[in-house]
């Protein structure tokens, strides 16, 4: 009887153990690589309407808008906003790459999140969604 409860605990030990250890690799950023960014940034379900214009409320239309268009660029609106991601300066711009003006101005660049939802756009096709 002794060597039965031995037997039959030192199996559940064993048999824990790989119950434990087999869920190391069942997370979200092993399974899924590509959709989280740093500290959980979400970049599945990345849109303009959604993700990329209250980014550049935030911290671009006070000087891109109609009304002040500094640099004669407008970002408040996709139709005007478009015309500069596609000449690259848009991204050149806000990731502060060497021969852009780096936006914002007199600023610190925007969040690696902000910066990896924006790019994901970009490299999504920059659709008007």
């Amino acid at each position: 009887m002794k060597k039965l409860t031995i037997l039959f605990l030192l199996t559940a030990v064993v048999a824990s153990f790989f119950f434990l250890t087999s869920c190391y690799y069942d997370n979200e950023e092993y399974l899924y690589p590509g959709t989280q960014g740093p500290a959980g940034c979400d970049t599945l379900n990345v849109t303009y309407t959604l993700t990329v214009a209250p980014v550049l409320a935030t911290h671009c239309n006070n000087c891109h808008n109609p009304a002040d268009p500094r640099g004669g660029v407008i970002v408040d609106r996709y139709d005007e906003l478009i015309k500069v991601v596609n000449n690259g300066s848009f991204w050149g711009s806000i990731n502060h790459d060497k021969d852009y003006s780096p936006m914002p101005r007199n600023s610190k660049k925007l969040s690696d999140c902000n910066l990896l939802r924006i790019k994901k756009w970009i490299d999504d096709g920059a659709l008007n969604n």
